[in-house]
């Protein structure tokens, strides 16, 4: 599956950020700016981890060449640190070729003009050739976002460690340290924050789309500190037991465990694919709990949760699980709106199978797994790539043309890495960012 979503990229669309796998041709996302070439550089650590060796040195080459971040147009500095400089940084990691580190300490210091801001809270977007930073426009009131604010600490940490410059840790412990301060309502923390005045607007708390991955980063800074974060250990326990409070829902008819989305402090039975990585988090930040009794039920409740999001799945006509689903009396872990039946070529309920293998070796995540993969080939499959679907629920599948760079990025490494050895990868010796770039722990 890499090899044929890699051949058709390289073939038709090489340089550009995306492929369309179906009319061959190059696509790019407005969360890009300008043409990065994120296939690359999103899919390096995973041709290197699957012994692609001439596809990866193909890649380096091309990055050590042709690399450049002088782009205008609006780029996402979330999405530019997760696949970018998450994806440099992890292949310096695994390499140690510093064509890398120098690649990412370029593209780190293009994003930090959006961390001048009155907090250091950054804005979402930045133009890399003016330096101009500012938040999205339809984000409440000019809002900063839980999840892009919150998912920039493990790579700037990193860098900061392979460069020996401080510049990077302090800029994300001080946002760090600010979300740590403020009043938190429940104990939670809501999707909106303004950069100037460092207060909640709004009071949305989801583990979806806007907030996931802030969550995610609190665990594993912890780990790939090698447990020496205290204020991330700190953090991400006392947030569990309120979500735990608050946030953990069963169905009513089939006891299914799910993370409701929490609108005025009213829970809603809605849940995005998105939050179906947090079954995968759970069993981490059990494994890696000071008290045993306390870390056995958050595996527990990792396991539970990834069970409902393979509900998902089992009940579509694909075996895909759509992008949305709710847990309402007759739709259980089904989607109901038109605009929540699409499947994008997401990994985030294959992300949990891999991390629950791990730590339970159950066969039946494998088993899992082996039907997404399958599923995903059968209805996914295009000329030249993979493509999402507009409807989990009909087939034949009608594709919509475009090929993620998450997908080589994540989906198909965490299948990989679902039926690799223990040793390939080991969750003691790295931690996968949001975007499943491998960062080593820290010794």
């Amino acid at each position: 599956m890499m090899q044929h979503a890699w051949n058709g990229y390289v073939k038709y669309a090489w340089g550009s950020n995306e492929l369309r796998p179906s009319s061959l041709s190059s696509h790019s996302a407005s969360i890009f700016g300008s043409s990065m070439g994120a296939t690359i550089v999103d899919a390096l650590d995973t041709l290197h981890i699957m012994g692609m060796h001439d596809e990866f040195k193909k890649a380096k080459d091309w990055i050590a060449k042709n690399l450049k971040f002088q782009g205008g147009g609006e780029a996402s500095v979330f999405e530019i640190t997760i696949r970018f400089v998450g994806g440099l940084l992890s292949a310096y990691a695994l390499t140690k070729d510093k064509v890398f580190k120098n690649k990412a300490e370029e593209l780190a210091d293009k994003l930090m003009p959006a961390f001048n801001t009155r907090t250091g809270i950054p804005r979402a977007t930045i133009n890399l050739a003016s330096g101009g930073s500012r938040n999205w426009g339809w984000a409440a009131g000019g809002s900063s976002i839980l999840a892009e604010i919150g998912t920039l600490h493990l790579e700037f940490a990193y860098l900061s460690k392979v460069t020996g410059k401080e510049k990077y840790v302090q800029a994300v412990d001080r946002i760090r340290s600010h979300l740590n301060k403020i009043d938190k309502p429940r104990g939670l923390y809501p999707v909106y924050i303004s950069p100037d005045s460092g207060s909640w607007v709004q009071d949305t708390v989801t583990l979806g789309a806007l907030g996931d991955s802030f969550y995610e980063y609190l665990i594993k800074s912890y780990v790939m500190s090698g447990k020496k974060d205290e204020v991330a250990k700190k953090m991400y326990y006392n947030v569990v037991e309120s979500i735990n409070s608050n946030m953990i829902k069963k169905s009513p008819s089939l006891g299914l465990t799910y993370l409701a989305e929490l609108h005025g402090g009213h829970p809603s039975s809605k849940m995005d694919h998105l939050a179906c990585f947090a079954g995968g988090m759970f069993a981490l930040g059990g494994y890696n709990h000071p008290d045993p009794a306390k870390g056995k039920e958050q595996v527990r409740l990792g396991a539970e949760i990834t069970s409902s999001c393979h509900e998902t799945y089992i009940k579509s006509a694909t075996r895909i699980g759509p992008e949305a689903f709710h847990f309402d009396q007759g739709n259980e872990a089904r989607a109901i709106y038109g605009n929540e039946k699409y499947y994008i070529l997401r990994p985030e309920t294959i992300e949990s199978y891999f991390v629950l293998w791990r730590m339970t070796h159950d066969e039946k995540y494998r088993d899992w797994g082996w039907d997404a993969a399958q599923a995903i080939e059968k209805h996914c499959k295009a000329a030249a790539g993979y493509s999402g679907i507009r409807d989990v629920y009909t087939v034949p599948a009608q594709q919509d043309d475009v090929q993620q760079s998450f997908f080589l990025a994540e989906t198909l490494k965490y299948l990989y890495l679902l039926f690799s050895d223990d040793d390939v990868i080991p969750l003691d010796k790295w931690v996968l960012n949001t975007e499943a770039h491998p960062l080593p722990v820290d010794t």
